[in-house]
């Protein structure tokens, strides 16, 4: 894919986010199509610079294209810190049963910024096998992105049947995985809590109807989806997202 067809994906994704009034998530689109459409006008790419960049009409073009998507996310970045001020910053992702697209990358990326230090999960249902990979693949998904955790808080459900050592073995491995990383995981139980959300110290809150657990099994372990998250089919849920000032971690 050239970088001028990577600029309209990206670009394209973003108008679809903004007519949906996922307005947080079209704003890290239009950053990201601006900065290819700017690559591209620079002429940092060889290629473009011999076959686009010398033409000036596209040039103009270019800059045209780029004034008017630097505005629209301008009004957008100005709106979305106005609700956050005001506190009324909400935003409804609605998952339909079979969708693709949904991985924890996709689905929190946006809310990821270098002021994030603290994550907490309250999931009750963090038990099983597969969920237990779910939240190894969330702080996972934590370590790649722009922030710099240093805790994460979970809050599930004790597994009371014959998995239970299984669970708190799972969740012991983890925590010595991220402490390589700088990470400090603590793990408390409950056996009445019954809500789904996640909190980050940055101020945003996420709360997902199913949990971390949205994802379909798949087919088998060599079909398409089983690695790719982004390509695994979703149970139907609503993601709502809030923004707060002050984030209560515990």
């Amino acid at each position: 894919m050239s970088m001028e067809d990577a600029a309209v994906t990206v670009l394209k994704r973003a108008v679809e986010l903004d007519t949906c009034s996922r307005f947080q998530e079209s704003l890290i689109c239009y950053q990201e199509g601006i900065q290819i459409l700017l690559n591209v006008l620079k002429g940092i790419n060889e290629i473009l610079v011999i076959t686009v960049t010398t033409d000036e009409s596209k040039k103009t073009a270019y800059r045209e294209k780029i004034d008017q998507y630097m505005n629209r996310a301008e009004l957008i970045k100005k709106r979305v810190n106005q609700d956050k001020e005001e506190g009324k910053y909400h935003e409804q992702i609605k998952i339909k049963e079979n969708d693709t697209g949904y991985s924890f990358e996709r689905v929190f990326k946006p809310y990821i910024n270098e002021n994030l230090t603290e994550v907490y999960v309250e999931d009750p249902y963090i038990r099983s096998i597969h969920q237990l990979y779910n939240f190894l693949r969330f702080c996972e998904m934590l370590l790649k992105g722009s922030c710099k955790v240093k805790t994460i808080r979970l809050l599930t459900s004790p597994d009371e049947g014959e998995n239970a050592s299984q669970q708190k073995s799972a969740l012991y491995e983890i925590e010595e995985s991220l402490k390589v990383h700088g990470i400090v995981l603590t793990t408390e139980y409950s056996s009445t809590i019954h809500d789904r959300e996640i909190r980050f110290n940055n101020g945003w809150i996420i709360k997902i109807g199913r949990g971390l657990d949205y994802f379909k099994k798949p087919k088998g372990r060599f079909s398409v989806g089983y690695c790719d998250y982004d390509l695994r089919q979703c149970h139907e849920t609503t993601i709502d997202v809030f923004h707060v000032k002050h984030t209560k971690i515990m």
